[in-house]
């Protein structure tokens, strides 16, 4: 017996399939849950690159302290002034859901704005399509997108492995989660 449940109602990611549309960039104030910080020291270079080339637009800025862009709900980065970034990526990376739709243009986009950003797209053995992009601050930041559920291949079977099925698959709704 697994204590996972399907909760995909919180979340503003669509399910996974080719004919998944993104949701509209989302301008509400809300109390963020969880977000990214990144230090740049040159926050024009990097709001461009995150604007044009990651998609995410400016909710509103603090001259000289911050910037909060966004994409979806929940995905907030704060682009904060740094005297300097890192010379190198770090290990640690920041994931932001997409629809598989957008893995090709999000490649485009970045090396429109940086030729060297990108590294992928490579497949996952948790059912993903992954792009991983160095950002002008040397940040690693991951786009990943569900690819469509086969219930015969090996990425469900690692999912099961661990407890993980697919919706309606041996189980009741959540009510009792809820």
């Amino acid at each position: 017996m697994s204590d996972y449940y399907n909760a995909f109602e919180m979340s503003p990611v669509p399910a996974p399939g080719p004919d998944a549309v993104p949701p509209e960039p989302f301008r509400g104030i809300y109390g963020m849950p969880a977000f990214v910080t990144i230090p740049t020291s040159d926050l024009a270079e990097s709001m461009d690159f995150w604007i044009r080339g990651l998609g995410f637009f400016e909710l509103f800025s603090i001259p000289g302290s911050v910037v909060h862009l966004r994409r979806w709900a929940f995905q907030d980065v704060l682009l904060v002034p740094a005297e300097s970034v890192p010379e190198q990526t770090p290990a640690v990376s920041f994931s932001f859901a997409c629809v598989l739709s957008q893995v090709d243009s999000v490649v485009e986009s970045c090396r429109a704005v940086r030729p060297d950003s990108v590294d992928g797209p490579r497949d996952t053995p948790w059912n993903t399509r992954d792009v991983a992009v160095t950002t002008p601050e040397n940040a690693r930041i991951v786009f990943t997108a569900a690819k469509p559920f086969d219930p015969a291949s090996q990425e469900a079977r690692n999912l099961e492995a661990v407890g993980i099925t697919p919706p309606d698959v041996g189980r009741d709704d959540n009510g009792e989660h809820a």
